[in-house]
């Protein structure tokens, strides 16, 4: 059974009306805003997510600008320095411009088995150059018989991520 909250049933007053907007949030403490009722807080979750989108959208053509302008000119910096990625720096009217590049890198992890396989062979330690990590993916150990799970519970250890509530009305 839901436990049920203790909700004010008389608004907060804001900028609009005598209810509080999202742009009034950081304006009030968070004991304020979780006394809201809840259908305020819908509005305002669905609110935020609008605002998020935007913001996203905004950076991204922001972004584009700017790899637009100062693409070619931070690449073939790159380039006269004999660098594929890495960090690089242009001047552009007084304004320094540091563009970075990262490096993704990714491994074949069927070769680095083989390459394990093949040093320890050869009477090396494969640890010496390579980490080697052991996962089990949470729907496999699940799905295990109890005998093999028990095996491995020692091995495992559980812990949780940040709370994230979302708000619904009925109908949705």
């Amino acid at each position: 059974m839901a436990m049920p909250f203790l909700s004010s049933v008389a608004p907060t007053e804001g900028c609009c009306g005598n209810m509080p907007t999202f742009d009034d949030l950081d304006r009030l403490s968070i004991g304020e805003i979780a006394d809201l009722p809840p259908t305020l807080l819908l509005a305002l979750q669905d609110e935020a997510a609008v605002e998020t989108a935007r913001v996203k959208r905004l950076k991204d053509r922001f972004e584009a600008a700017l790899a637009q302008r100062y693409g070619a000119a931070t690449e073939a910096e790159r380039f006269a320095q004999g660098k594929t990625s890495g960090t690089v720096r242009i001047e552009d009217a007084g304004v320094m411009v540091i563009a970075d590049l990262p490096k993704k890198v990714t491994w074949d992890q069927d070769r680095l088995a083989t390459m394990a396989t093949r040093i320890r062979e050869a009477g090396d330690d494969p640890t010496q150059y390579l980490e080697i990590a052991y996962r089990v993916p949470e729907r496999r150990f699940g799905a295990w018989p109890d005998a093999m799970r028990d095996g491995f519970a020692a091995a495992r250890s559980e812990t949780t991520g940040k709370p994230v509530f979302r708000l619904e009305t009925r109908d949705r």
